[in-house]
């Protein structure tokens, strides 16, 4: 038998699984769970992975290339490159910046960087890793981002970057951002982890900086299982990133490729001898951060998802802050920045001071109905255990930062949250606070 016919039985079959494996669940309240994330896969992401399987090439083949083809495309940029998680892309995206290709522009050890402390650690442990000085700025509430009016005053001449987040997916304040950027010759990362899909004033975040990044952990916006994205528009980036990511090595080549800058025998770098193969040349400290062409597959099929998967999200974030209007007098409602259309990661929630209540007993109750809650990340990272003996410096003061550590928690947004379970998540927040009973 054919071994393409024999291929397309093997596919028929993983599409019939599919179809029993992912069929919709019947929701029962306060048995069933609601999750605060998750992923939404079934027959195509299985399909493409399986077929890449068969394809035999296990490192980063034609699933990659196509899927970074197609984000590129998607967020409108001509650089994008895959790694193994958002995380990974942060420490890629930051350490591409110390590069002596860049010159007089490379960071170094010492330099100071401005961030966020509420937020994920793996935003700001690349500026660590790397010998700087993370400047820990104040956040705003309801938006949850860096107060752009606090951007200034922490800036010194040892200032050189900002790395930031757009928080569970709302953009931050890109404009003041920018600006402070211009005005002092900084880098701009921008963490989009959370944010795939919003928009700055019609934009794509991730657009705006020198780079950004973008994670595919099942919880995050489209999945690959694990898995992250860097992107740019500046050529010279991408080239040093790639490097960093494929263990330092000078040469830009792809898997199973050689010569693709026809100059492999010569070259002469370092102290190495000329003719040196340039494929085994290392202008780098570099890792080995590459995904597997069945991840990139998977993640290729979520790309035709994705447009709804954004417009699912915004709607539950626009029936929940409708909903919950009616439990204002206890918590306050997240605000998207100004100017900018969210691709919700989650729904933020701070219970205010004058409420009485204590966060513990609000998640311990919901807890009880199966209705999952995080917190934001590590609240304030200079209060984790990690950060004791840490070099940094806080800008100000961090009392919205601490608020958060205290009151704030969020719930879930994603595609595969139906009405059915958003009004039961509702029915039990207003029933804790007595309000329409």
């Amino acid at each position: 038998m054919d071994k393409e016919i024999i291929k397309q039985q093997i596919l028929g079959l993983v599409e019939q699984y599919s179809a029993l494996q992912y069929a919709e669940k019947t929701f029962t309240a306060g048995t069933s769970i609601v999750p605060p994330s998750g992923k939404v896969i079934g027959a195509p992401e299985l399909k493409n992975m399986v077929e890449a399987s068969l394809d035999g090439w296990l490192t980063t083949g034609r699933f990659n290339e196509a899927f970074e083809k197609r984000f590129a495309e998607f967020v409108g940029v001509p650089y994008a490159l895959t790694t193994t998680s958002g995380s990974s892309a942060n420490l890629l995206a930051f350490t591409a910046l110390t590069s002596h290709k860049l010159g007089a522009r490379a960071l170094k050890p010492g330099d100071e960087v401005i961030t966020v402390a509420a937020g994920f650690p793996t935003t700001v442990n690349p500026i660590l890793q790397n010998g700087m000085v993370p400047v820990f700025v104040d956040v705003d509430i309801p938006t949850y981002n860096i107060d752009p009016a606090k951007l200034e005053a922490a800036v010194t001449d040892r200032t050189r970057a900002i790395m930031v987040a757009h928080t569970l997916g709302n953009p931050f304040d890109l404009d003041s951002v920018m600006a402070l950027a211009k005005k002092h010759n900084l880098w701009v990362i921008e963490d989009c982890c959370d944010a795939l899909g919003s928009r700055y004033k019609g934009q794509h975040v991730g657009t705006f900086g020198h780079i950004a990044t973008c994670s595919f952990y099942p919880a995050h916006h489209i999945t690959m299982g694990e898995g992250g994205m860097i992107f740019t528009k500046d050529r010279d980036l991408r080239t040093i990133i790639e490097s960093f990511r494929d263990w330092g090595r000078d040469c830009y080549c792809g898997p199973g490729c050689d010569n693709t800058c026809g100059k492999r025998f010569g070259q002469q770098l370092g102290s190495l001898p000329m003719g040196y193969d340039h494929k085994y040349t290392y202008s780098h400290l570099g890792y080995n951060l590459k995904i597997t062409d069945m991840q990139a597959a998977c993640a290729l099929a979520q790309m035709d998802r994705l447009p709804g998967f954004i417009e699912a999200r915004k709607q539950n974030f626009i029936f929940l802050k409708e909903r919950l209007k009616s439990c204002e007098e206890f918590m306050i409602l997240p605000e998207a920045t100004a100017g900018s259309e969210p691709s919700w990661f989650g729904f933020p929630i701070t219970l205010r001071e004058s409420s009485g209540i204590n966060r513990v007993e609000l998640l311990k109750y919901l807890d009880q109905y199966k209705i999952g809650t995080r917190l934001l990340f590590a609240g304030n990272l200079t209060r984790q255990p990690y950060f004791e003996g840490r070099a940094y410096r806080i800008s100000g003061e961090l009392t919205n930062t601490d608020s958060v550590m205290n009151n704030t928690f969020w719930i879930g947004v994603y595609p595969g949250l139906n009405e059915e379970m958003l009004s039961f998540i509702v029915e039990k927040i207003e029933a804790f606070f007595g309000v329409n009973f």
